[in-house]
C-alpha cells in the first residue's frame, strides 16, 4: 500500500512543479509581449522623427 500512495504523491508533486513552470512561462510571455509592444511604439516614434528631419533637410537643401 505504501508504493501506490508514494506514486500518487510523486505524480501530484510532478504536476505541481509543471503548474509552477507553466505560470512562470505565462508571466514571462506577457512581459515579453509588453516589451515588444513598447519597442514597436518607440520605433514608430523614431521613424516619424526621422521623416520630419528628412523633410526639413530636403527643404533646406532645396533653398540652397
Amino acid at each position: 500500500m505504501f508504493w501506490p500512495m508514494f506514486a500518487v504523491a510523486v505524480g501530484f508533486l510532478g504536476l505541481l512543479v509543471l503548474g509552477v513552470f507553466a505560470v512562470r512561462v505565462f508571466l514571462e510571455a506577457e512581459r515579453l509581449g509588453r516589451q515588444v509592444s513598447e519597442s514597436a511604439l518607440r520605433i514608430g516614434r523614431a521613424a516619424e522623427d526621422l521623416e520630419r528631419a528628412a523633410g526639413s533637410v530636403s527643404r533646406a537643401a532645396g533653398t540652397m
